[in-house]
């Protein structure tokens, strides 16, 4: 109910012109909208899909696959993590694709759950390798568990995106003028759409893998802490900062509100107007 009436309000802003969003309720109400309404349906989003709620989910996750030396236990957390950030995906993609010979929605799901089964697996097969060939050599272990991680999470955290959001590229998404006028339906901005969102992932996941294990790298090599029992809880506290440092980052990397020029775009699309610049939703 808070949602439509801020909704609600915006509308009548918009119609009257009276300082458009000038006063602090109509800021609050716009912010509202913004995170908790999908831009192309205009649907209400569910609370655990919406923007504010990611980082709160994804964080003990996140924590809880970095510390599995069990190649089960990883499979599994893992398999729980990208099954939450696929459906944040799925959820928070351009709304606009369209398709008559089958159901769009249940090609996404199945398109999903193949994606993060075969990162679940990715993701869990250096640690089955190590214990399988019991490897103990230091070089093995830091290059197994400190290094491997990060960019294994980034890469099918990029894949799962791509995958889930897959017919945007296939089916093509709105695309508009200015104006907001929608022009036509373009493969190549849908392809661009997910492929920056998928670049976002990794940049986001691959980098809260990798830097705090540098950062407790710096810390034990300088003996900073005394207490040995004081770093699980400093590294805890490390992927929280860098996690909560990236996802502003990570979202803001290429705009919500998608930019593509005229010679990107596909020739039957351009033949209605003669703009030059064209946007689209990217998506989160």
């Amino acid at each position: 109910n808070e949602i439509k009436r801020s909704r609600l309000l915006i509308q009548t802003n918009e119609k009257t012109l009276s300082e458009p969003l000038q006063n602090n309720q109509t800021k609050q109400a716009f912010l509202l909208s913004l995170s908790s309404v999908h831009p192309d349906t205009d649907k209400i989003i569910p609370v655990l899909f919406r923007p504010p709620a990611f980082m709160p989910i994804t964080l003990p996750l996140v924590i809880i696959s970095s510390v599995q030396h069990q190649a089960k236990h990883s499979f599994f957390w893992q398999f729980v993590f990208h099954t939450y950030t696929t459906a944040f995906t799925l959820v928070n993609g351009n709304g606009t694709p369209k398709a008559e010979e089958y159901s769009l929605q249940q090609k996404q799901i199945f398109l999903g759950l193949g994606a993060i089964s075969y990162s679940a697996c990715i993701g869990a097969l250096p640690l089955t390798f190590l214990n399988r060939y019991a490897l103990k050599s230091s070089l093995m272990q830091v290059v197994v568990r400190k290094l491997l991680p990060a960019p294994l999470l980034g890469l099918t955290s990029a894949f799962t995106a791509a995958m889930v959001r897959s017919p945007e590229f296939d089916n093509g998404i709105e695309v508009m003028d200015r104006n907001g006028k929608v022009i036509g339906v373009s493969k190549k901005a849908g392809e661009k759409a997910v492929m920056e969102t998928a670049l976002s992932r990794a940049v986001l996941f691959g980098t809260t893998f990798f830097l705090p294990e540098v950062l407790m790298y710096g810390v034990q090599r300088a003996r900073l802490v005394k207490n040995p029992r004081a770093l699980g809880p400093l590294r805890m506290f490390v992927i929280m900062a860098v996690l909560g440092g990236m996802l502003p980052v990570s979202f803001s990397m290429f705009p919500q509100c998608g930019e593509i020029k005229r010679a990107e775009l596909e020739p039957e699309i351009l033949s209605s107007t003669q703009e030059t610049e064209f946007f689209y939703n990217r998506g989160i």
